[in-house]
């Protein structure tokens, strides 16, 4: 008889709630931006001070090496909030802006435990988000970027620190 395949109960991100929960603490990434450039880095979701338990402070930093090997110091920062069954992602901004909210859904037998997707308009230019966290542990993030004024792909994949 052969060995059950992997179990989204055997999933270290265990069930949609207590994702959000397993999403703090320090991650390193690597991206790639299709056609122009990569990076490397640490990213930390960590709770704000005087913010509601169900918000995040996102912070990246790392070095961003251009296709023509010039490379820069980058970072960039997000606020998550917590929704039922998922997430909103919004600018650091004063006030915050929504970038888009994220309903998750199970994987599928790809080593997928769950998804989400969304969209954003950036004036003529649309954004096209989807996450995918692994039974790994890991979790990956692209974005599809069209329009007039972009037109790449970027995708991001996260492991524990």
């Amino acid at each position: 008889m052969s060995e059950p395949g992997p179990s989204l109960s055997l999933s270290p991100w265990g069930e949609a709630d207590e994702l959000w929960r397993r999403l703090a603490g320090d991650w390193s990434f690597e991206r790639t931006i299709e056609g122009q450039a990569s990076m490397h880095g640490t990213a930390t979701f960590c709770s704000m001070p005087g913010a509601a338990h169900d918000t995040l402070h996102y912070r990246e930093e790392g070095r961003l090496r251009l296709l023509d090997g010039r490379a820069f110091d980058a970072h960039r920062e997000y606020l998550y909030q917590r929704r039922p069954n998922g997430f909103a992602v919004l600018f650091a901004e004063r006030p915050p802006r929504l970038f888009h909210e994220i309903a998750l859904q199970t994987g599928d037998a790809d080593g997928t435990a769950w998804t989400g997707t969304a969209a954003h308009q950036c004036a003529a230019d649309l954004y096209d988000s989807h996450y995918r966290f692994l039974t790994d542990g890991g979790f990956t993030l692209r974005h599809i970027v069209r329009g007039p004024r972009k037109d790449y792909v970027s995708l991001t994949r996260f492991s524990a620190a």
